[in-house]
């Protein structure tokens, strides 16, 4: 499959410039719980500060190929560019249309056993905001129709001639077990979102503690 060769080659000939250039340290909030390696279906889901954050990803995930659910506003800045981004597989979510056919595309994606990367703030948040900004609740849906597990990831987006960049990755999260049948689809949706947020929240401060 083209898509996954060329992750694979995006790998291997980024793997020593994002070593010099990410310098990522990964910490774990229980390696026993869920390491680097992924086995089947998974949504990843991060908090986002920076445009690298996607290609970041592909490294701290390196024997998966995750498929990322991104803007409209991505694909048109250039046809190359748009190219790249189908071809990796990325899903495209117009955020301004009430067009939710990528959440059926996702589940599709889940259902083949594959890997799937979400930033629910939808957007990198301004300097002069509460991060992380408030969640939209895609991945919940998509994890709730899906049954796959949510992989929590805190990144502090530092690349380049930043400091070293600190990631952490969360226990899973399965939003099936959270589920209220005593309360509407609509109350569970933004509990359960609110719980993730909450959970990305939580991570920042455990990295905080591990770095200190």
């Amino acid at each position: 499959m083209f898509r996954i060769f060329l992750s694979c080659f995006v790998k291997i000939t980024g793997y020593i410039p994002q070593k010099l250039f990410f310098r990522t340290k990964v910490h774990y909030q229980d390696k026993r719980a869920q390491s680097r390696r992924i086995k089947g279906r998974a949504i990843i889901v991060s908090n986002h500060r920076s445009v690298w954050d996607f290609a970041m990803m592909l490294f701290l995930f390196p024997t998966r190929h995750p498929r990322c659910l991104v803007a409209e506003l991505m694909f048109e800045k250039n046809p190359v560019f748009a190219f790249f981004l189908r071809a990796m597989g990325s899903i495209r979510v117009d955020r301004n249309s009430h067009d939710f056919s990528f959440i059926e595309k996702s589940v599709k994606v889940l259902d083949k056993n594959q890997v799937l990367e979400i930033y629910p703030e939808a957007r990198i948040p301004e300097p002069y905001e509460e991060r992380p900004v408030a969640f939209t609740p895609s991945a919940v849906y998509i994890a709730l129709e899906s049954g796959a597990p949510i992989i929590p990831v805190f990144t502090q987006g530092n690349y380049f001639n930043k400091p070293k960049n600190h990631v952490i990755i969360g226990k899973p999260i399965y939003a099936r077990d959270l589920y209220n049948d005593s309360l509407s689809e609509r109350e569970n949706i933004e509990i359960i979102n609110n719980i993730l947020r909450e959970e990305i929240i939580g991570l920042e401060n455990e990295l905080n503690d591990k770095i200190k």
